[in-house]
């Protein structure tokens, strides 16, 4: 048996005015997904545990069956394995956005999703700048990169994601210790965030994007902190070897932590102009020798925090067509059943341009087993399916048959 779970990362939604109140994978072209909706069983996934993290950290943890309330540890942690720097166990990884503040407001988390060259300069400038033997900054892919703090600094403080907050104040979303323990870290953490700005504003990088009409990568901001976890690799918890294709770094440290091969796409992006030819590719050649393939697109969560409906609808159907529907094509090419998942980690709605709790649809197909009577893959026709509502590790041992 082979397994391939398609994580359409964000792509579930709240219903959309200007859809006349569907939801964008209600009006999508996805003749593929709904093509295994028919064929499969579908249901409902709470992948937030209640009063929780809405990250997608959180959500791809629960998706692959792990317990966010043991192994989350942060973001950070994740964007390290991925990016290969080694934490000893004091160290405190943060993720780090270069993000754009306009009238001391963030307008957007990702510095209008700013060139990786473009902001490894910049992430050099802090380094040089603001970096010594106990603070570290490492470039990682566009606006996402990593903090490290050394021996003396603690995780017990409560950083905003930036991605939750677009149009607030950045004066309200400073940094706050969860502890006493924490208040050494909040007085530097909004240091580095506050002298950041006197940097990056002057910096040559962001005059020129300002000169074109870019938005400026002009606030570094730190978040999700943690320290290195523990997790049983899937070989020891399943008795398969895996491997994860995705373009985002968390997803990578999460692949790593969890024992599987990460398998690098040229031409993978994180956005709408990924290449998902490269990745239906990959998957199928890596299924080859590997038990379990977990896809991970990261386009339709993107758009969703631009509260771009359109795009959303877009990143959906080259999905279905350009990947999907490419290695449905070829999965002849495999002699083994392949048993399929398709669903988000969570949703993104447009309106909201943030992640939110609610349950997200999913379908698991498997050509030896009958379906039900779901005919379409969406939030409201996969709440009618078979498997009802799943939480916690149920969605992963029903799709495994553990």
């Amino acid at each position: 048996m082979k397994y391939i779970i398609f994580l359409i990362d964000g792509a579930a939604d709240y219903q959309v005015k200007e859809l006349d109140m569907k939801t964008p994978l209600m009006v999508a072209n996805k003749p593929n997904i709904d093509s295994l909706a028919k064929k499969g069983k579908a249901g409902l996934f709470k992948t937030i545990p209640d009063n929780f993290s809405t990250g997608s950290a959180v959500a791809n943890l629960s998706v692959l069956g792990y317990n966010p309330l043991i192994h989350f540890h942060g973001r950070g942690v994740l964007e390290s394995a991925a990016m290969g720097v080694e934490l000893k166990p004091n160290d405190v990884a943060f993720r780090l956005n270069t993000l754009c503040v306009e009238n001391n407001k963030i307008k957007n988390h990702s510095a209008g999703h700013i060139t990786n060259e473009e902001s490894h300069e910049l992430i050099r400038a802090i380094d040089n700048e603001l970096a010594n033997d106990k603070i570290k900054f490492y470039p990682g892919v566009s606006y996402r990169h990593l903090l490290v703090l050394k021996d003396d600094y603690s995780e017990e403080v409560e950083c905003m994601p930036p991605h939750d907050h677009p149009g607030e104040k950045v004066a309200d979303l400073l940094v706050k210790a969860n502890s006493s323990k924490g208040e050494n870290t909040v007085a530097l953490l909004n240091k580095l965030i506050m002298d950041s700005k006197l940097i990056l504003e002057k910096h040559p990088v962001n005059v020129k994007r300002v000169k074109e009409g870019k938005d400026p990568a002009n606030m570094i901001w730190p978040w999700s902190p943690g320290k290195k976890p523990t997790m049983k690799t899937y070989q020891e918890l399943y008795g398969i070897n895996g491997a994860v294709i995705t373009a985002v770094d968390l997803i990578r440290g999460l692949g790593k932590y969890s024992g599987m091969d990460v398998i690098n796409v040229e031409g993978a992006t994180g956005l709408h102009d990924t290449n998902y030819e490269g990745k239906a590719d990959a998957c199928i050649e890596t299924l080859a020798d590997h038990d379990f393939v977990y896809v991970h697109v990261e386009a339709a969560d993107e758009a969703g925090h631009e509260g771009n409906c359109k795009l959303k609808i877009k990143c959906i159907e080259d999905f279905d067509k350009r990947l999907l529907g490419r290695v449905l094509k070829r999965l002849k090419e495999i002699k083994d059943n392949v048993r399929i998942a398709v669903l988000p980690d969570h949703p993104t709605p447009v309106e909201l341009r943030s992640h939110v709790a609610d349950p997200v649809p999913f379908i698991i197909y498997d050509r030896k087993e009958k379906g039900d009577k779901v005919d379409k893959f969406d939030e409201l026709s996969c709440s009618k399916g078979d498997y009802g509502l799943l939480k916690g590790k149920q969605f992963i041992e029903e799709f495994l048959q553990k």
